[in-house]
């Protein structure tokens, strides 16, 4: 991976992904936050249906776009992170502070969140 790339998925934060709609077909492409942890790249957001969830349970395969610091379109897979230990420890991480201050309490992030691992494909 090019070093700008990699600098971009260290400071960055916001991105776009294109997700194929699951009932449409069509792409669909959203504004979304991503955060690192321990050099894995995740998206969440607070508990609740996501339509980019939802799709990508449907076909995992999406682009990450970086628009920040540098310009480029990274095709991806999503990993489902359903491992309750795991998603505690991903939620537990200083970088999800502000995902934190949006719910009562830890548990809901870890029980009601969509959490995925971007897994780059090229």
């Amino acid at each position: 991976m090019d070093e700008k790339i990699r600098q971009a998925l260290a400071t960055d934060e916001v991105i776009d992904i294109t997700t194929m709609g699951r009932k449409s077909g069509h792409p669909q492409r959203i504004e979304i936050w991503f955060k690192q942890v321990d050099g894995r790249t995740y998206i969440t957001g607070t508990p609740g249906p996501r339509d980019w969830y939802a799709n990508l349970l449907e076909n995992p395969r999406f682009i990450f776009h970086l628009k920040q610091s540098v310009q480029a379109d990274l095709p991806a897979c999503a990993r489902f992170v359903l491992n309750p230990a795991e998603r505690l420890a991903i939620f537990s991480d200083p970088v999800m502070a502000w995902y934190h201050e949006q719910v009562d309490s830890i548990d809901e992030l870890v029980t009601g969140s969509p959490l995925i691992e971007v897994i780059f494909t090229e």
